[in-house]
C-alpha cells in the first residue's frame, strides 16, 4: 500500500470526527495505548504509522497484522493531522466503541467498584480508571453528566487501563447503586466531612464507592440512599480532593484491607 501523503484524506477526517465527539468510534494516540489495545484484544480497526519513525515498541506491528488489524503507512505531516495531541507520538489507530454489560462491574466478588457523578475533567475519568485498576477494583461506573470515558483525553489519561477494566456510562446510574445494594453490594458515599473515616470501615465487604464530581459534590439522592457516608482524613483547612485522588485512596484503602495489591 502507497504512503498516505494529503492531508486531505479520509481518514484524516475520520480522526478529526472522533476528536470533536461526531463520531463515536475509540481514537488512540500513542504507542503505549496502542500496544494495550492490541494486548486486551481490542478489534482496531486500523492504524495508521509515521513511515519516517520506527515504532517505540518493537514487534508492535507484526502482533496487529497477526490478528489481521490494517496497518497503513502515512507521512509525518499526515500523522500531525490524525493526532489531536499538539506533539504527535507517530501512531494513531481507530476502534469501535467497547459495549460493557452493567453486571461485569461488581464481578469477580468481592466487588469493589467506583460509581463517579458529575465528573466532567476527562483527566479526572481516566485517572479514576487508571486507579481502579491498579487498585484491584472490579469496574467504574459514571453518570450521564460525567465526561465520556473513550474521549481521547479520557483514554490517555487511563494509560490502557479502560481496555482492561469494564467501564460503564449512563444516565441511569442510580437505579445500578440500587440493585447492587439488592445483591449485597453496599454503597458507601464520600463526603468531605462528618462521614466515617475510611480506617474505621469494613471495606472487604462486596462495595461500591461513590464519588461527586467537581465542585458540585454528590446529588443528595445518591447521598441519601448511600449505607455508608466515608471520608479520608485530612487536615481541616483544606476542603476537599480532588475527585481521582479520593478514589485512589480509597479503593487502596479497601486493597489494603482485603490484601488484594502487594
Amino acid at each position: 500500500m502507497a504512503v498516505v501523503s494529503s492531508r486531505q484524506h479520509a481518514l484524516v477526517k475520520e480522526c478529526r470526527a472522533i476528536a470533536r465527539g461526531d463520531d463515536p468510534r475509540l481514537l488512540l494516540d500513542g504507542w503505549h495505548l496502542v500496544s494495550e489495545a492490541i494486548a486486551a484484544g481490542l478489534p482496531l480497526e486500523w492504524i495508521a504509522v509515521d513511515s519516517s519513525r520506527p515504532p517505540a515498541e518493537p514487534g508492535i506491528l507484526g502482533r496487529a497484522r497477526d490478528a489481521g488489524m490494517t496497518v497503513i503507512d502515512v507521512t509525518t505531516s499526515v500523522i500531525d493531522a490524525m493526532s489531536p495531541v499538539r506533539q504527535a507520538s507517530g501512531v494513531v489507530a481507530v476502534s469501535p466503541r467497547p459495549v460493557i454489560d452493567p453486571r461485569a462491574l461488581i464481578a469477580p466478588a468481592p466487588a469493589l467498584v467506583v460509581a463517579a457523578f458529575g465528573v466532567q475533567d476527562p483527566g479526572n475519568v481516566g485517572g479514576l480508571a487508571r486507579s481502579v485498576d491498579a487498585g484491584g477494583g472490579t469496574g467504574l461506573l459514571l453518570d450521564g453528566g460525567a465526561a465520556d470515558p473513550w474521549n481521547w483525553k479520557a483514554l490517555r489519561a487511563a494509560m490502557g487501563s479502560s481496555f482492561r477494566l469494564p467501564v460503564r456510562r449512563e444516565g441511569a446510574a442510580g437505579d445500578h447503586l440500587r440493585a447492587w445494594q439488592r445483591d449485597g453490594v453496599q454503597v458507601i458515599a464520600a463526603v468531605p466531612r462528618d462521614g466515617t473515616a475510611m480506617y474505621d470501615l469494613d471495606l472487604s465487604r462486596p462495595l461500591a464507592f461513590v464519588l461527586g464530581g467537581e465542585g458540585a459534590g454528590l446529588p443528595e439522592a445518591v447521598l441519601a440512599l448511600a449505607d455508608y457516608h466515608v471520608r479520608v482524613p485530612m487536615r481541616a483547612r483544606v476542603e476537599s480532593l480532588n475527585v481521582g485522588v479520593a478514589g485512589a485512596l480509597l479503593v487502596y484503602e479497601a486493597a489494603r484491607q482485603r490484601g488484594t495489591v502487594s
